[in-house]
């Protein structure tokens, strides 16, 4: 299978590799080469008529598309412009769970259960980042062997920030504290800053003594010294912490696309919705941000919510997005980025009908502000960017013990979670073998979704219950936290 067409409607199909000149596929000849991912045009599609993939347009001829021709951002402009009302058209689509499995997890004091047990500095400050990364690599050497991992988390805020930039840092580290997959916390503050320790517990709440400590470097004279002794404590308490068997209804997944390309909505993100519907059987959840490449595809969510208030908060959570490119007097639909066109996506519909498609088929049965913690079961909307390290952040404040991370182009980032990278085309799974954790090509090669979906599904389960991922092997864990404002 060299092409598709992903649904009868479809003007177009894709090449699933690269196509020359003379070829007939799909009943016509090729025109021109077509490079891997890309599209071409099944019939004549006049000026101004939509180009139509995945049964929806995904923009507008510019000039007159012959059959067989190449359709790409040279003939083709997207449809979308300024804000939108919308209706609520409700679509039943409720998951029955009717699947059992279980996974090792650990068992919090809370009820939650994280999938690893590992100790994290979360400091208050980019102040102390130097101090947090010496005091990793440290404790790493002295106390490694007791848990699954020290790490810190170095950010250049928590000073010098105001209103909602500031309260969004205060609470991305709180999330980050209370996160089921830190066995112990240590918070490192210096001291004078405006999120200091002080004011970071009034947004924190309450915690075990046990299990998370505190550090104002500025009180101490050798904070190496001091931090190295915290550390101690913490590993010896995370330490306690056993693998248990739980059911699958216990994890918490996040959905994330980058560096994507024309297979991305063939193969990997489709994958990834099909691994959706599979966990809410289950009585899992999973969480779909990305809120800028919803624009295009939103409507397909929006009826999918459970109700009218959830269908009105997913309304709001387009609408303010938008409203914020608005404010910054941006384009709302400055997308796709030039790795995403050279790999053949053309507009920001066609991006987002892609994107979207992590999501499966389930109701959509909440939607959540910026590192609000998931509460419903299921198929879960998050309020965040389309930047890779601001979404997985998101993903992992809203309670995602892993994020499924699909790529066409490549990409090695990492959440502090563990970051399953899955490829879209096979060519890049054997070339970057270090970066990826499934291929999700041998979709296009003819493999059924069903059987590749349970096997990606196994592969899940054994993450959730220690093995590593290539992101984890590799040590990249990164956090970037979503800001809109002024820096003092």
């Amino acid at each position: 299978m060299k092409t598709i067409k992903i649904a009868a409607r479809d003007n177009v199909a894709v090449a699933l590799e690269a196509l020359s000149a003379g070829e007939t596929h799909q009943g016509v000849t090729l025109r021109e080469d077509i490079p891997a991912g890309h599209k071409f045009a099944l019939c004549d599609i006049p000026q101004g008529e939509n180009v139509v993939k995945y049964a929806f347009p995904i923009g507008h001829a510019t000039q007159s598309i012959a059959a067989g021709s190449w359709v790409h951002t040279h003939n083709v402009k997207t449809n979308l412009s300024g804000l939108l009302e919308y209706a609520y058209h409700p679509h039943p689509c409720a998951m029955p769970r009717d699947r059992e499995a279980t996974f090792e997890g650990y068992v919090r004091a809370d009820g939650r259960v994280g999938i690893r047990n590992e100790v994290w500095i979360v400091n208050t400050v980019g102040c102390v980042n130097g101090t947090a990364k010496t005091l990793e690599r440290l404790a790493q050497e002295a106390y490694g062997d007791r848990v699954d991992g020290i790490h810190c988390f170095v950010h250049p805020y928590g000073c010098s920030q105001l209103g909602e930039d500031h309260q969004n840092t205060q609470k991305l580290l709180a999330a980050m504290v209370r996160h089921p997959n830190a066995g112990a916390v240590l918070v490192l503050s210096l001291g004078c800053e405006n999120n200091n320790v002080g004011e970071f517990k009034k947004v924190l709440g309450g915690t075990d003594p046990d299990r998370v400590k505190f550090l104002v470097t500025q009180d101490v004279e050798d904070e190496i010294e001091a931090g190295m002794k915290l550390l101690d404590e913490l590993t010896a308490y995370a330490a306690k912490a056993k693998r248990q068997t739980v059911p699958a209804s216990e994890l918490v997944i996040g959905l994330k696309c980058g560096g994507s390309d024309g297979l991305s909505g063939i193969t990997a993100n489709p994958l990834l919705g099909s691994a959706s519907d599979l966990l809410a059987r289950h009585g899992g959840t999973t969480l779909l941000t990305e809120v800028p490449e919803m624009f295009g595809a939103e409507t397909l969510l929006m009826d999918r919510c459970k109700d009218e208030a959830t269908f009105e908060k997913a309304v709001s959570l387009i609408n303010d997005f938008k409203a914020y490119f608005i404010r910054h007097g941006q384009e709302v639909y400055e997308n796709p980025s030039p790795g995403n066109k050279a790999g053949g996506i053309t507009t920001l519909e066609d991006k987002s009908l892609g994107c979207t498609q992590k999501g499966g088929t389930a109701e959509v049965r909440g939607v959540l502000k910026y590192c609000e913690p998931v509460a419903e079961k299921g198929l879960n909307l998050v309020q965040g960017p389309g930047n890779d390290l601001c979404a997985i952040t998101a993903l992992m404040a809203s309670g995602a013990q892993m994020v499924l991370f699909t790529t066409g182009r490549g990409t090695p980032v990492g959440a502090p979670v563990p970051t399953v990278k899955v490829a879209t085309n096979t060519p890049l799974a054997q070339k970057k073998h270090a970066w990826i954790d499934f291929n999700a090509g041998v979709l296009a090669q003819g493999a059924s979704m069903e059987e590749t979906t349970e096997t990606f599904f196994k592969k899940l389960l054994a993450i959730a219950s220690g093995e590593q991922t290539q992101s984890e092997k590799h040590g990249y864990r990164e956090i970037a936290i979503f800001k809109d404002g002024v820096t003092l």
